[in-house]
């Protein structure tokens, strides 16, 4: 299992089109991936479960990957985050 800190830093933080862009990363992994929140935990792979989490801009998320391909989805969802959801800010 590997585990990152990963802050959501676009000004609109996880809403439903960065979620469901998530989601559509997380799914091209056959890991095992979760979100967590203060203890509020979330299936990377379902949207509803993602969006439940109500990560604002500023939330700091504890990401775990389990699985053969675990690194790859870390660095690929470590990436999504880095770069806005493809959404400039």
């Amino acid at each position: 299992m590997i585990e990152a800190k990963i802050e959501v830093i676009n000004k609109l933080g996880l809403h439903a089109r960065a979620a469901a862009k998530l989601v559509g990363v997380a799914n091209q992994f056959s890991s095992n991936i979760l979100l967590d929140k203060a203890g509020k935990t979330a299936n990377a792979k379902s949207i509803m479960t993602v969006m439940m989490l109500g990560a604002a801009k500023g939330t700091i998320l504890d990401v775990s990957a389990e699985g053969k391909d675990e690194q790859a989805a870390i660095d690929a969802i470590k990436t999504i985050f880095n770069n806005y959801f493809d959404e400039g800010e």
